[in-house]
């Protein structure tokens, strides 16, 4: 049976996400100490998480990111806080999604499927780990890792999302749009220097490996990523 964990310290809305996830057939564990977190997912090992952003002692980011170290799991994050810098914190902490308070339990059901379907159903990817690799720099995109001889960073979602693009197209232009497009599907919110912040983040997370000028700006279209080892790079 699939385990569902629920983060939540609204005692009411953790015992009607429980009761609608035992209907439909899911096994649901409430997290009930909130200074041990992660000590009940490791006990527990769920299958998918639902996670509260306030939380006691701890917020939501926190043991997003602590979780994030052991599994790839699904995280979908339920919360009141509908601001879009809110969505974008947990999206860059490792969640898979956001859902905002109120919410019908029938969307939060449909989103727990569909996510189930991907991370171990009939669109996953057969459980062997994903990996993006040019001239030795590979980048984990589920684990949010980036190597490069013998030495790794941890990367925030939205920049392992911006490397993986660049990296499956080395040496040639991938434009601002295709990349707004990849990192946010819905562009309404994104002003036109949000891109230029990500791609500084990863520029600094290649630096932090040893590696300065990989990333090109072409200007007025998009940025290219020459592989690692040219000269220059």
């Amino acid at each position: 049976m699939t385990t569902i964990m629920i983060v939540e310290d609204d005692e009411k809305i953790a015992t009607l996400l429980q009761e609608h996830l035992f209907r439909y057939g899911y096994k649901a564990e409430r997290v009930t100490d909130f200074t041990a977190v992660l000590d009940v997912f490791l006990d527990i090992q769920p299958q998918l998480v639902l996670l509260d952003v306030n939380l006691p002692m701890y917020d939501g980011y926190y043991w997003c990111r602590q979780i994030r170290r052991h599994s790839t799991c699904p995280i979908l994050f339920i919360s009141a806080r509908e601001g879009q810098m809110d969505q974008v914190m947990a999206l860059e902490n490792g969640a898979d999604d956001y859902i905002t308070k109120p919410f019908h339990y029938e969307v939060v059901i449909a989103k727990i499927r569909s996510h189930l379907r991907r991370a171990y159903g009939e669109y996953a990817g057969g459980g062997v780990e994903r990996r993006v690799e040019v001239n030795g720099l590979t980048l984990f995109p589920e684990r949010l890792e980036l190597a490069w001889q013998g030495r790794k960073v941890e990367l925030g979602g939205k920049e392992a999302l911006l490397l993986e693009a660049l990296l499956k197209r080395p040496g040639r232009v991938a434009t601002r749009d295709v990349l707004l497009e990849i990192l946010w599907n819905e562009q309404a919110f994104v002003d036109d220097n949000t891109l230029n912040v990500y791609i500084n983040r990863v520029r600094g997370k290649l630096k932090e490996l040893g590696i300065t000028g990989l990333i090109e700006t072409v200007r007025g279209t998009g940025y290219r990523l020459k592989p690692p080892g040219e000269e220059g790079a």
